[in-house]
C-alpha cells in the first residue's frame, strides 16, 4: 500500500488492536463525542455523525467502517466479541 494521508504512526498504539464493532454512546455530558484514529470522522448520537463503528476494548479508540477495511490487514487487527 502507498503512502496515505491518514497514516500519522498509528501503528504506535494501534498494531495487532483487538476491536469490536459497536453502536457509539456518549461518554458523559461533557464527552459526547470521537473521531476516527484515521480520517477524523466524528462519532456521535447526532444526526449527520457516525452512529456505529469499531473500537478498542477499552471503549477508547474509535475507527471508521472505510478505514477499519482499508487499514485491518496493515495493522493486523483482530475481532473481539461483540458486548
Amino acid at each position: 500500500m502507498t503512502e496515505d494521508w491518514r497514516l500519522r504512526r498509528q501503528e504506535r498504539y494501534l498494531q495487532g488492536a483487538t476491536f469490536s464493532r459497536k453502536k457509539y454512546a456518549k461518554r458523559s455530558e461533557r464527552w459526547d463525542h470521537d473521531h476516527c484514529e484515521f480520517c477524523w470522522a466524528t462519532f456521535s448520537e447526532r444526526e449527520g455523525d457516525l452512529h456505529e463503528g469499531y473500537v478498542t476494548a477499552d471503549d477508547y479508540r474509535w475507527v471508521c467502517d472505510e478505514c477499519f477495511a482499508d487499514f485491518k490487514e496493515r495493522f493486523a487487527w483482530k475481532l473481539g466479541e461483540e458486548p
